[in-house]
């Protein structure tokens, strides 16, 4: 499985191909742009190594008229699929994560920039505590809460909403369950929040509600095989 993945990346090595024709300077933008939203936004461990790439080669054979304005249609639709091309495969990377026995989005809403939420998002994604709350299915609110205020983003403890869901289906995982209002606990049903922490796959949203930030970080748990795994590794 995949380990020492966190922005920005670590060992892993992306090459993606394209056969439409685009100009140079606008395939890196496109490129920098979708990582941005996608490789840059999983974590696995919150390690990092200097073995990080992500190429994208543009050979122009679809014979297409060539994109060369940022303004442009053909940029935007370029820009849109290359963004979900990389976003489907950072998110198999944190599935695939030495001892992942849970995939977890982390939603920040509100803060005052989206600098802000991806500090918080990010900071919720590689906490230990958080990490081991999800592998141990807790819903454990107070460690979000002080992920998030440790994180360096602006936050009024009293205004902070906390939500999840989970299930297999759709319709399940839009049944969301508060667990936290303006910053106060809120009574629930433990075994309702323990099932819901107990699916392969949890959705966490949290809102600041200080401003019009938001983003969105990709995750998992932190399980016994993770320690395992790197802790019988030699060199």
């Amino acid at each position: 499985g995949a380990g020492m993945i966190h922005p920005d990346m670590a060992t892993m090595l992306s090459t993606i191909v394209t056969d439409a024709a685009i100009t140079q300077p606008l395939l890196q933008q496109a490129l920098t742009a979708a990582v941005n939203k996608s490789f840059n936004r999983i974590s696995i461990d919150g390690d990092t190594s200097t073995n990080d790439t992500v190429l994208l080669l543009a050979n122009g054979m679809a014979e297409n008229s060539e994109i060369a304005e940022v303004g442009s249609d053909g940029y935007h639709e370029f820009v849109k699929v290359l963004t979900l091309i990389c976003t489907d495969l950072a998110q198999a990377v944190v599935r695939d994560g030495e001892g992942v026995t849970k995939f977890v989005t982390i939603q920040v809403n509100g803060a005052l920039s989206d600098a802000d939420a991806h500090l918080a998002a990010n900071t919720i994604a590689v906490s230990p505590l958080v990490k081991t709350a999800f592998f141990g299915s807790d819903a454990n609110w107070g460690r979000f809460v002080m992920a998030v205020g440790r994180s360096g983003a602006e936050v009024q403890p009293e205004k902070c909403d906390i939500y999840v869901n989970g299930g297999p289906d759709e319709l399940e995982r839009m049944d969301e369950l508060q667990l936290v209002a303006a910053g106060t606990p809120l009574q629930y049903a433990e075994a309702d929040a323990m099932e819901r922490f107990g699916q392969p796959e949890i959705d966490v949203r949290i809102e600041l509600n200080l401003g019009q930030g938001s983003a969105t970080v990709w995750t998992c748990d932190l399980s016994y095989d993770y320690v395992k795994i790197n802790g019988d590794y030699r060199t």
